[in-house]
């Protein structure tokens, strides 16, 4: 059975077709099909009409790239990419062309990224049309940029990301050319905007096999062009006692492998957890990292903001790994204490982080599950109760406003999380016996 989208797509190929055009499923959309996966993106459409050709028969059209032979129909209140057939010319600035020329179908889909995704579907007749061996590709799983490499990804240097996402994702490797272009470009990479970086990289951490494109990044010297802080962890030793792993660069990989589905603040952490470690690395009786958690998280702070990353990300990313040590001490904790550390806003990042941190290391994750536990055990509203006094039962027992009230009232507080006050009257008589009675 049909999706709304897959209706709609198949609805404006008709319409085209139908007024003497050609028109095709092209992109990313085909690839899922031809290896047989569902595919969740976008329906992309070339077509053999212009963009003026488009307008007139369509009602809901937004010409987003008009010039480059591109708009956006609507259709059943779904947006879809109408692209005319072209070829590109030239790209000064390393992302669009400088101008186009439409042409046919065999021609525009060899100015595309890879083979993989530069394939076209017919839907009225269910044909898959491949003018330049995705298919085979596919069926060897190879990553292949088409026809010269170099000029691909000069023509717009984030397909060197993408070639790096596509190849963990589907876990494909890398054609030889393509991969020796790759390296030789990768400085390139500074030529495109921070934000479409920041949102490729963001689709890496947040798919499938992370840890595999993180390598390759390394591999390929892009990581060191747009994350020169994760580069730095390559090389720096740990104590084999507590990171039999390997380095922190292996252990971020190893950390990355073990996330499933992970929130965009998890997956951003557990990249980020550490890079505080190179600039606090003391070796005196064992290799130390002594305020590492604090240091990474002013880095990653900076990091995302250089990456232009949405404000709530870098704030709940900033929190994850400035407190990612503190569960050392969980068992240790007074019940008020606890129970604040359970409170957190983050707390469910922050448990999912220490939790990949402990197996990618020692493996010790008794902290995790006394939280686990701890959190089974106690309600919302014990962990985070409303507070039984406030400042204004401070004054009606005829105490002055001031730094004081903040004191009482923390105490009174901590006490109640530790269940010694148990309602407001309990509170109102320690505060009376605390603070007025002498």
């Amino acid at each position: 059975m049909k999706t709304p989208k897959e209706i709609a797509a198949f609805e404006i190929v008709k319409t085209l077709v139908e007024h003497g055009h050609r028109a095709l499923y092209a992109g990313g959309c085909v690839r899922d099909m031809v290896m047989g996966m569902p595919s969740t993106g976008d329906i992309d459409i070339a077509t053999s009409a212009t963009p003026e050709t488009v307008r007139r028969l369509f009602e809901n059209v937004i010409p987003v790239g008009e010039h480059f032979g591109v708009v956006i129909v609507v259709r059943r209140d779904i947006p879809f990419e109408v692209a005319t057939f072209r070829r590109d010319k030239g790209a000064a600035d390393g992302r669009h062309p400088d101008s186009v020329e439409f042409v046919n179908e065999k021609e525009d889909a060899l100015r595309r990224d890879f083979t993989i995704n530069g394939m076209f579907y017919d839907p009225l007749t269910e044909t898959i049309l491949d003018y330049v061996g995705g298919g085979q590709d596919i069926a060897g799983k190879v990553v292949r940029a088409i026809g010269d490499a170099r000029l691909r990804f000069t023509e717009d240097y984030l397909r060197m990301i993408r070639a790096v996402r596509f190849a963990a994702k589907f876990e494909f490797t890398i054609e030889e050319a393509t991969w020796a272009s790759l390296r030789a470009n990768a400085a390139g990479i500074l030529r495109i905007s921070a934000e479409r970086v920041f949102m490729e990289l963001d689709k890496i951490l947040l798919g499938l096999h992370g840890d595999r494109a993180l390598v390759q990044l390394h591999q390929s010297g892009l990581l060191g062009v747009i994350l020169p802080e994760v580069e730095k962890l390559a090389g720096v030793e740990q104590p084999k006692e507590f990171h039999p792993e390997g380095d922190v660069f292996a252990h971020t990989v190893r950390a990355l492998s073990l996330l499933c589905a992970p929130s965009q603040v998890t997956a951003w952490s557990v990249l980020l957890h550490d890079i505080g470690k190179p600039a606090t690395m003391v070796v005196a009786d064992r290799i130390r990292f002594s305020n590492h958690d604090h240091v990474g998280a002013s880095m990653a702070e900076r990091l995302l903001r250089r990456l232009k990353a949405p404000g709530a990300l870098l704030e709940n990313v900033y929190e994850v790994v400035d407190n990612h040590m503190n569960f050392i001490n969980v068992q240790k904790m007074r019940l008020s204490t606890l129970k604040r550390f359970l409170s957190r806003p983050t707390m469910v990042d922050e448990l999912e982080v220490h939790r990949v941190d402990c197996l990618a290391s020692h493996g010790d994750i008794s902290n995790y599950t006394f939280i686990k536990q701890r959190q089974a055990e106690l309600s919302v509203e014990e962990i985070r109760p409303p507070a039984l006094i406030s400042g204004k039962d401070l004054i009606a027992l005829g105490l002055s406003p001031g730094p004081q009230f903040g004191k009482i009232l923390g105490e009174a507080y901590d006490l109640q999380l530790e269940e010694k006050l148990t309602s407001r009257e309990e509170a109102l008589a320690w505060v009376k016996n605390s603070y007025i009675v002498k």
